[in-house]
């Protein structure tokens, strides 16, 4: 796995390659994705950052995220992370993208090129304690009350992208 991160151009064009830290550390805009996964009960799975993370650490998240590398088909690497940090294989689809720039701790800021994608499975979850340090199903009312209750929870992309990305799905009733 690399630690680097491919620096992109605001329509996603790639411009060059930097290590991850230095690119946070600059606030560098790069690609990322975010992987989100829901069951058949309409549960969003969340995982807590393990508490090694380098920002975020503790916080809760969507099921997924990270940054493929140079070369490296955006999907088949939300695919390949799922399965590395969940230990999670199912379909996903690219819901949208969007692009964010939020400052986190330890000055670093998270300046990226977001692009979501949405599967569902009903699998049960076994995450890699490297990355993951718990995770959860919860259901979306209470989830969205507890997003705006406690922000300081979540991550900062997944604040902005959970409502974006309830826009982009039906809900099975």
């Amino acid at each position: 796995m690399t630690n680097e991160v491919v620096l992109v151009n605001e329509f996603d064009e790639p411009i060059g390659v930097m290590e991850k830290l230095e690119a946070h550390q600059k606030g560098m805009l790069h690609r990322a994705f975010s992987v989100f996964i829901l069951n058949s009960n309409n549960e969003v799975l969340l995982h807590q950052r393990a508490k090694n993370k380098y920002h975020g650490a503790g916080l809760w998240t969507n099921a997924c995220c990270s940054h493929p590398a140079f070369g490296e088909d955006t999907q088949e690497s939300a695919q390949r992370r799922l399965m590395e940090e969940m230990g999670m294989d199912c379909d996903l689809e690219k819901l949208f993208h969007f692009t964010y720039n939020a400052q986190v701790e330890n000055g670093l800021t998270e300046h990226e090129f977001d692009h979501v994608f949405i599967g569902y499975s009903d699998s049960i979850p076994y995450p890699d304690s490297t990355e993951v340090e718990n995770w959860k199903w919860v259901n979306i009312p209470n989830l969205l009350k507890d997003v705006k209750h406690s922000p300081e929870q979540y991550t900062s992309w997944f604040k902005i992208a959970l409502p974006l990305v309830l826009e982009n799905i039906e809900i099975n009733a």
